[in-house]
């Protein structure tokens, strides 16, 4: 284990390499492979599929690309190590702290990514459709993305923003290759705007707690102002709800329940998400968060809208599924 240098914080210097290995990975971030599973779950409604032959391939195409955001996570790490002991937070990780080697991180990386092939291999055919190829060709569009992102585009303003969303539209294609079926245009917009809107809002919520010193966190925040950013989470905002509700508005048939007076009973489910799209907004206008990711795992309003949302999505496609299979 490496020697800790005398600004390593003490929870580092006594972590163990096992341990730092798993923080490396940052498992997480592993939540954000839940978009792989937008597509089949609302496949499901849509396309009667068995249950199995898309949770299977659905499971195994989220964990694949959890597996290879992790090696991209452990290099883009290596490259921001001097950037990272800038901050307060992010000082404490693995190889900004010197508590993982630069080297021992590369090995890692690869190793990572290579238990990533092995899990797109053992995806099973879509019928008699193979889908291995499609699934693994959009991970590999996913680790060219976030490779050319750290290289260059999280330098550019708007760019880098732009960049990582298309992390998350990648995640719900591949999803929806391993189960074969074609995504929504509506799915697709409301995935990329929401994307921007979560990384429009670690920007902002960074410039909330880091103050003057966000620039030397992040770079491209010196192409950033906060009347800017506050605009570009609003929009952002507004266009994800907005896309959301033409996604729900384009399949009222799937929906409809004659029971109800064919109420699109799916339209109830925008209820819950604009509670969380505004609470958030709120959290991060006033600095509560620098991060839309540990907002959601720790802000009981919002984890308890996004739980909310989830629940009735998942009764309501299930309700529909078994109304159309009777």
């Amino acid at each position: 284990m490496i020697e800790a240098s005398p600004s390593t914080p003490a929870a580092a210097k006594e972590r163990p390499l096992a341990l730092s290995l798993l923080k490396l990975a940052r498992p997480h971030q592993w939540v954000k492979s839940a978009f792989v599973l937008v597509g089949p779950l609302y496949g499901l409604a849509e396309h009667h599929q068995p249950l199995l032959q898309v949770l299977v391939p659905a499971l195994l195409t989220a964990a694949a690309f959890a597996l290879a955001s992790s090696s991209c996570y452990v290099v883009n790490d290596i490259f921001d190590a001097d950037a990272d002991r800038l901050h307060p937070r992010k000082c404490r990780r693995p190889i900004a702290s010197r508590q993982i080697s630069p080297g021992l991180a590369w090995g890692y990386a690869v190793v990572l990514l290579i238990a990533s092939a092995v899990l797109v291999w053992f995806i099973p055919p879509a019928g008699e459709q193979s889908v291995r190829g499609l699934v693994g060709l959009t991970i590999g569009l996913y680790v060219a993305n976030v490779s050319v992102y750290s290289v260059w585009m999280k330098h550019w303003v708007i760019a880098d923003v732009m960049g990582l969303s298309l992390g998350f539209v990648l995640r719900v294609m591949g999803g929806c290759a391993a189960v074969a079926i074609s995504p929504s245009t509506w799915l697709l917009n409301c995935t990329f705007f929401l994307a921007m809107f979560l990384a429009f809002g670690k920007r902002l919520g960074e410039r909330r707690t880091a103050g003057p010193d966000a620039a030397g966190i992040r770079a491209v925040q010196a192409a950033y102002t906060d009347d800017m950013l506050r605009m570009a989470v609003v929009v952002t905002a507004v266009v994800t709800l907005l896309s959301y509700a033409g996604y729900v508005q384009a399949n009222e048939a799937h929906y409809t329940d004659p029971m109800v007076g064919n109420f699109n009973l799916l339209w109830l489910t925008i209820l819950p998400a604009t509670f969380g799209m505004l609470r958030c907004i709120v959290l991060l206008e006033r600095g509560d968060y620098d991060d839309p990711t540990e907002l959601a795992v720790r802000d009981r309003g919002f984890a308890f809208s996004a739980l909310v949302f989830g629940i009735m999505t998942v009764l309501l496609i299930a309700q529909f599924r078994l109304q159309a299979s009777a």
